[in-house]
């Protein structure tokens, strides 16, 4: 997202400050009113997104193992439910892997598909009503209408065996829909199921009950297993499913990696008058309000994310709403297994996707772990967003960033399971001039919290209690928030994850947490330690003191408060079991280290400086005031 306080944008870009509205509107809408929890997110600023607002949402379900496949067979009918077939939608797949210019807006305002939750509630219900029916499940296989709509359904249900479908029996939106309408529009709420003949009867009357549209498009199989198209029985398209799958040549295209020109996506600095090298009391405060730190709470308060009642972790933690790492949901009621479910960004790194992309994995394991997760049940997807591909530069970049994934993911035992990308995000002014998005890569996370009544959150707890620090810091500071802020502290060089302390450090936190000898946890990601301990701080209401000299690795104090090194946890952990928790670490060969103790008094002192917990939770809050 851009910066939503810049008065100018670029003609043919809406305003920063509206799209982030009007995002936040339509996640709440939708998921809310289909009755599902809206638990986890994160907001990320950047300029050079004023053309190409990325915004990522999904979701997570549960089905028994039995229906995890499904087939699709020779003479099942093809089964459309749901919603009906508008012009909206035509092109979204094109238009949105396109390079947009100041006119796309006026062009392709028809590519945007107008949804409507109430009727994906109702096809919802009456899926699960049909897998569930009591003579068995009554389709053989479904898939949604995505990119593509009936065409991508279809042709990929139908890959092996061919179709025929009669378009004309689409329900529509209203009249004068040609064929290729029918067939490419993107319109929502709409699936194709495979359905045994004998079974349409039972589906039309769970559908009936539920209110939901349903059509018989045709038949799956076809002698020659083409896909064959028909409209009011004429046959106005014919293509043969291997040529549609396996016949277009694949271009061999360059890659190469720059380091110099990858060096043109590092953050842009906007220097902050209270940001100064060695200044503390200026640069905590100024951290806390700056819009990739700042609080998100006017967001998450738009949202329920205790729909359905099974959330344990949500996201705000402790009596002051401070920011969690993860959230936790017990899907089985009578089971105390929760599913945890977190993110990681690190896109300040994009200099180098290489280093970017291990730093994300890194924070994803990080944030599940902190709040209870088992390390070696953790399964992640990835998400690409990228400046067009069709430079090999940026191309290499990509490749290197696709490198840390892959060692990353067997680094962390993190398998990916499912993934998406976009790789034509820039715009084209009036003038001539391209703005690059800088390459981007979220990676999401889950994970099994074996007892979910064990969850930890990151507000402190009491007074007295010890902050241990696990992890190594070092001063590399490039691409760090402080830098973005304009200080010059540490080494202007990226952090870089250690792929044998990071997947180790998770593994000795999550034991520790396991065992019950952990009352909050906190990953040190954006801003660095002294941030994140003022988190924890004013999350819980909870005074703290930290001696910045006995942080493990840096002894300068500036760069070991905001240094954002990888792989880092804060615990907080009672004198009782203090001992315990650093002879584990030190048999698991952990860096750690003592670096705070919990006060009564309201306030955090560090460096010689000190600050109010007030006034810290205020310049956090103050930060998302006017979006």
């Amino acid at each position: 997202m851009a910066d939503v306080t810049r008065t100018e944008v670029p003609r043919g870009c809406l305003h920063p400050r509206r799209i982030l509205r009007q995002v936040v509107n339509g996640v709440r809408d939708y998921g809310n009113r289909m009755g599902i929890p809206t638990l986890n997110g994160t907001v990320w600023f950047d300029d050079r997104y004023v053309g190409n607002p990325l915004v990522y949402c999904g979701c997570v379900g549960l089905m028994p193992r039995v229906f995890v496949k499904g087939q699709v067979q020779p003479g099942d009918a093809i089964v459309a439910i749901g919603g009906r077939t508008g012009r909206d939608g035509i092109h979204g797949a094109t238009f949105s892997s396109a390079e947009l210019t100041d006119t796309h807006a006026d062009e392709f305002s028809h590519a945007v598909q107008i949804g409507n939750a109430i009727t994906e509630k109702r096809a919802l219900d009456a899926i699960l009503a049909a897998r569930d029916h009591a003579q068995g499940c009554l389709f053989s296989a479904l898939t949604d209408c995505g990119a593509g709509g009936f065409s991508s359904a279809v042709g990929e249900m139908g890959g092996t065996i061919g179709a025929e479908v009669h378009l004309d029996r689409a329900p529509t939106k209203y009249d004068g829909l040609s064929p290729t309408e029918a067939w490419i529009s993107e319109a929502q709420e709409r699936l194709v199921l495979s359905v045994p003949r004998a079974n349409l009867p039972a589906l039309q009357a769970v559908c009936d009950d539920h209110g939901v549209e349903l059509c018989d498009l045709g038949t799956f199989g076809t002698p020659d297993r083409s896909i064959r198209l028909l409209w009011k029985g004429t046959e106005v398209g014919s293509l043969d499913t291997h040529f549609m799958h396996d016949g277009i040549p694949t271009p061999t295209r360059t890659a190469i990696w720059d380091a110099a020109w990858a060096a043109s996506f590092a953050p842009v600095v906007r220097a902050h008058p209270a940001v100064v090298a060695g200044d503390l009391q200026g640069t905590l405060p100024a951290l806390l309000g700056s819009a990739n730190i700042a609080s998100k709470e006017w967001i998450i308060r738009q949202y329920d994310h205790e729909v359905q009642g099974s959330s344990v972790v949500k996201p705000l933690h402790g009596p002051q709403s401070g920011p969690g790492d993860a959230s936790v949901i017990r899907p089985v009621a009578a089971s105390v297994r929760g599913l945890a479910m977190g993110n990681g960004l690190a896109t300040g790194l994009a200099a180098d996707p290489y280093w970017m992309g291990l730093a994300a994995i890194d924070e994803c394991v990080r944030n599940l772990v902190c709040v209870g997760t088992d390390p070696s049940r953790i399964a992640i997807l990835d998400n690409f967003c990228w400046p067009s591909c069709k430079d090999p530069r940026n191309l290499g970049a990509l490749v290197r960033a696709s490198h840390a994934c892959y060692d990353g993911a067997k680094a962390y035992r993190t398998p990916f399971i499912s993934g998406k990308d976009s790789l034509n995000n820039q715009f084209t002014t009036d003038d001539g001039t391209t703005i690059q998005i800088p390459p981007t890569l979220l990676i999401s996370g889950f994970g099994l919290v074996e007892d979910s009544d064990r969850c930890v959150t990151m507000d402190l707890k009491g007074a007295g209690h010890a902050l241990v620090l696990v992890g190594t810091t070092t001063a590399a500071t490039g691409g760090s928030q402080v830098r973005a802020l304009g200080s010059t502290a540490g080494v202007d060089e990226l952090p870089k994850t250690d792929l044998s302390a990071g997947p180790a450090n998770a593994r000795a936190v999550a034991v520790l947490i396991a065992a019950g000898h952990v009352l909050s946890a906190h990953d040190c990601s954006e801003g660095g330690l002294l941030v994140a301990a003022a988190e924890m701080a004013f999350a819980g209401d909870v005074g703290l003191e930290l001696d910045l000299s006995s942080v493990p690795g840096e002894r300068d104090a500036f760069a070991a408060a905001f240094s954002e090194t990888p792989s880092r946890y804060l615990l907080e952990v009672e004198p009782s079991r203090l001992d315990a928790v650093r002879a584990a670490l030190s048999a698991a060969g952990i860096v750690h280290a003592r670096v705070g103790t919990t006060i009564s008094d309201h306030m955090v002192r560090a460096g010689g400086c000190s600050w109010s917990l007030g006034d810290l939770a205020a310049a956090w809050r103050s930060g998302g005031k006017g979006w």
